[in-house]
């Protein structure tokens, strides 16, 4: 209830995750049928980066600005979005631009500041709800979609210490839910301890089809910075592991230090 995003917004882990993420949608393009993307730590939207809060740390100015600067092809339909949409587009932004009027969005947020912000930047959008709902409640309220195809994207502010077994249990309630669903989750990476926990979980739940692709600043072996991230997904579309390593090596050139990496691991096969 107390984290909020403005403070990181635009910084390496955004941008990380809005990449990925973009793909993702794109990638539930392909088909004509409709789909529904839930949101579960929506946000408000839109951050201005010039903001109180955004100059307190100014984080972007080592994550989104040094993209914007050098403007690297593998990063082209990311970064030409955060140029068209004005501000910094957060996750609900991003995926409402790229929907057809058959999909839908559904954005949950549980900070009530926040999710009033957000009520005002959708207002009026019948294509977009909004919810002032827990995201491990939403996961089992709202799945599965009426349209049968959908992305479940779950980013946890990790301020909580239940906050990776608490990931694992809505993974697995969501999965029971929607077992064709795609599901993108978000982590961080400080140490390698939490993230073997986080694979270890995954790999005994008995969900199938589970790829993680990481995005290293520099070794993970300090427990008190933020020294990477990685994405969870589920079900992911075809080809997923292959598209995004250029995106993923993009992101090590500008924005790593030198022990920097990235990686794509398949941690449960699809059968």
């Amino acid at each position: 209830m107390n984290y909020r995003h403005a403070f990181h917004a635009g910084n390496f882990a955004d941008c990380m995750k809005h990449a990925l993420l973009v793909w993702l949608v794109r990638a539930l393009l392909r088909k004509p049928s409709a789909f529904c993307v839930l949101d579960t730590h929506a946000g408000i939207g839109r951050y201005d980066l010039a903001g109180a809060e955004a100059t307190r740390n100014p984080e972007w100015k080592a994550g989104i600005a040094r993209l914007l600067d050098a403007n690297p092809e593998a990063l082209a339909d990311y970064l030409g979005l955060v140029r068209s949409l004005g501000l910094y587009p957060g996750s609900p932004v991003l995926i409402r631009a790229l929907l057809r009027p058959s999909d839908r969005l559904v954005c949950c947020e549980l900070h009530p500041e926040d999710m009033g912000t957000l009520q005002r930047c959708f207002a009026g959008d019948r294509q977009v709800a909004v919810h002032h709902r827990d995201a491990r409640e939403a996961v089992r309220a709202l799945l599965p979609p009426a349209e049968r195809r959908g992305l479940i994207l779950i980013d946890p502010p990790y301020e909580a210490e239940d906050e990776i077994p608490a990931l694992l249990t809505s993974l697995t309630a969501g999965y029971a839910r929607f077992r064709t669903g795609v599901f993108a989750a978000w982590y961080p990476i400080k140490h390698l301890g939490p993230v073997h926990d986080l694979h270890h979980g995954l790999k005994s739940s008995g969900m199938r089809d589970i790829v993680s692709a990481e995005l290293h600043l520099r070794a993970p072996t300090d427990p008190t910075r933020l020294n990477g991230c990685g994405l969870i997904v589920i079900n992911p579309p075809y080809g997923f592991a292959t598209a995004v390593t250029p995106l993923l090596n993009a992101m090590v050139d500008l924005l790593a230090e030198r022990a920097g990496s990235a990686r794509v691991l398949t941690l449960v096969e699809e059968s």
